[in-house]
């Protein structure tokens, strides 16, 4: 079911954003097992996705090599974001402690897509 997930979503990457994603790959545990999608992005960052089967996810976008900023949308219940209007979900924006309300969709193939977008804009600027 997650590896179904992560293919999917390693498709809408390679097929919508090649300009920006130049390879997807599924990185496995020891056992076998899926753990997350890693997508290689033109500025030499990555974007980790991680989705579990009760409901958990995070999108992880990591340009410290770059920029020393880091841009995360999961819905981890952190007691101390639950005074975020969307808690549990929440949105790291740049750093893990400047967080905000996460607006991301709830539905996986709409939420790559809309994240992915927001990289097409940071890469921009």
């Amino acid at each position: 079911m997650i590896l179904g997930n992560y293919k999917k979503l390693s498709k809408i990457a390679m097929s919508e954003f090649n300009d920006i994603v130049v390879e997807a790959k599924v990185i496995f545990m020891s056992s076998g097992e899926p753990i997350k999608l890693r997508l290689f992005v033109i500025d030499h960052t990555v974007l980790d996705i991680w989705l579990s089967i009760k409901g958990g996810y995070s999108y992880h976008w990591e340009r410290k090599p770059v920029t020393d900023e880091i841009y995360r949308h999961n819905n981890a219940p952190h007691k101390k974001w639950r005074n975020i209007k969307s808690f549990p979900k929440h949105f790291h924006k740049g750093s893990e402690e400047n967080v905000q309300e996460s607006k991301l969709s709830n539905k996986h193939e709409t939420a790559i897509r809309e994240f992915l977008k927001f990289i097409r804009e940071k890469l921009k600027s």
